[in-house]
């Protein structure tokens, strides 16, 4: 017999049916509750909804676990690189080499943008965030591919929409920095693989081409892929929600864009990096931020340590630490705002107050500096976040398309004023 919940109503006994996942979560379905009782669930911030069922990523706060399609992320970081994980994301399966082979070829086909596209980038002024640059480029690739409008297209035209953006996001980040930077663009080169030609593409100059370091490509790889999904969050919502719509592809991942710009989402390691640039202009006493960051009479906090969904550990911050020792090792730099976060990480991991309440350093926390210490500005740190989470938007917009998902349409409940009559404004 199929588990039931109940749930009584002005006396009145409904039961409502309990979906088992196949990592044994457990969901109350409420798909048909308001039309049986009249009632709808308030669940502010969705905390407590499942929105969808889902088979691309698994993700267990509590216990510390992220897989994609079953696999674990450790296994991934550590064996796999970004494009064989952004296939498995999107296909479903992992790659035979032949097939790995084709889809970094047809990628390698469409790195470029159309021309017409070096005007918008003149017409924003340096100043321009990035992120604003990317998303809305983004969006616009859906006027110059007009055949993308139709979410519902064959498989292969879709296909080909997927590997266009794949191909050209690279090409609009680099770009997007090029233009805060005031440098000339330059374009891609597709002898080089998927990250060291983003590489090349953010810090080759008309004179002098950037020289990769593979410690440095290594490293941003595996971030690449530690981002690449993370179950139904903000933006990643943002996508389906949109996409629901039967908005086309461009345009939904422009929204995951925007809902990832905000500093409450992909803006926690650009918070590092200043957090660490206010201790330094302080003088550098860490120990002193340590003490205000314990003083619960103190608003002080210490960002990119725990996390508000791994209760335990984030496991992709134990794969990151090694890459970002690399990183720091290989490139020997001597940046103060360097030390003092080498400084908090040690605290984190042996004082006895972050130790119990678990606030381990977090993947931000090192993100922001591999990227800092590579070269990459504040700025671009939520356009890093974008690159890596691409694949997963268009895995998750690709399976709400397949699965023929209803608009997402929330409920709300009304709290404002009741009916009340027009006063015309002479009487008011």
């Amino acid at each position: 017999m199929s588990e039931k919940a109940e749930i009584i109503l002005e006396g009145k006994k409904y039961e409502l049916p309990v979906i088992t996942g196949t990592e044994n979560e457990k969901a109350i379905d409420i798909n048909n509750l308001r039309q049986e009782t009249g009632y709808v669930t308030l669940d502010s911030g969705f905390k407590n909804t499942g929105a969808t069922t889902s088979k691309i990523t698994f993700l267990d706060g509590e216990e510390g676990i992220l897989r994609y399609r079953g696999y674990p992320i450790e296994q991934l970081a550590e064996r796999s690189n970004f494009l064989e994980v952004a296939y498995l994301l999107i296909n479903g399966e992992l790659p035979t080499k032949n097939e790995l082979d084709a889809f970094s070829e047809k990628i390698k086909m469409h790195t470029l943008i159309h021309e017409d596209m070096k005007r918008f980038y003149e017409a924003y002024p340096t100043y321009a965030h990035p992120m604003g640059v990317v998303a809305s480029i983004t969006c616009s690739l859906s006027t110059f591919y007009p055949g993308s409008l139709n979410p519902n297209r064959s498989r292969d035209k879709v296909d080909l929409t997927i590997t266009r953006l794949l191909a050209k996001f690279p090409t609009i980040a680099a770009w997007a920095y090029k233009n805060s930077v005031g440098h000339p663009v330059q374009y891609p080169k597709n002898s080089l693989g998927y990250v060291d030609n983003f590489l090349s593409m953010m810090f080759s100059l008309p004179s002098q081409d950037y020289e990769v370091d593979p410690v440095v490509t290594s490293a941003l790889d595996k971030l690449l892929i530690l981002h690449a999904d993370h179950e139904q969050n903000c933006s990643t919502s943002t996508v389906r929600i949109v996409g629901s719509s039967q908005a086309n592809l461009y345009g939904s991942i422009a929204a995951g864009c925007i809902a990832l710009w905000g500093p409450l989402h992909g803006g926690a390691n650009q918070a590092v990096i200043e957090m660490l640039d206010l201790i330094k202009q302080d003088g550098g006493d860490v120990s002193k931020w340590v003490a205000k960051a314990k003083d619960k009479n103190d608003p002080f906090r210490l960002m990119g340590f725990g996390h508000r969904v791994y209760k335990n550990f984030d496991p992709r911050a134990k794969i990151i630490k090694k890459a970002c020792d690399d990183v720091l090792n290989k490139l020997g730099i001597h940046d103060p705002v360097l030390d003092i976060a080498k400084q908090l990480e040690e605290a984190a991991l042996t004082d006895e107050y972050f130790v119990e309440r678990k606030l381990y350093p977090n993947v931000d926390f090192y993100s922001g500096i591999i990227y800092r210490a590579i070269g990459i500005p504040v700025d671009m740190f939520t356009v890093m976040f974008a690159l890596g989470r691409l694949p997963g938007w268009i895995a998750q917009w690709r399976e709400m398309v397949d699965n023929k998902e209803p608009i997402g349409r929330p409920r709300q409940i009304y709290t404002g004023a009741t009916t009340r009559d027009y006063v015309n404004i002479a009487e008011r």
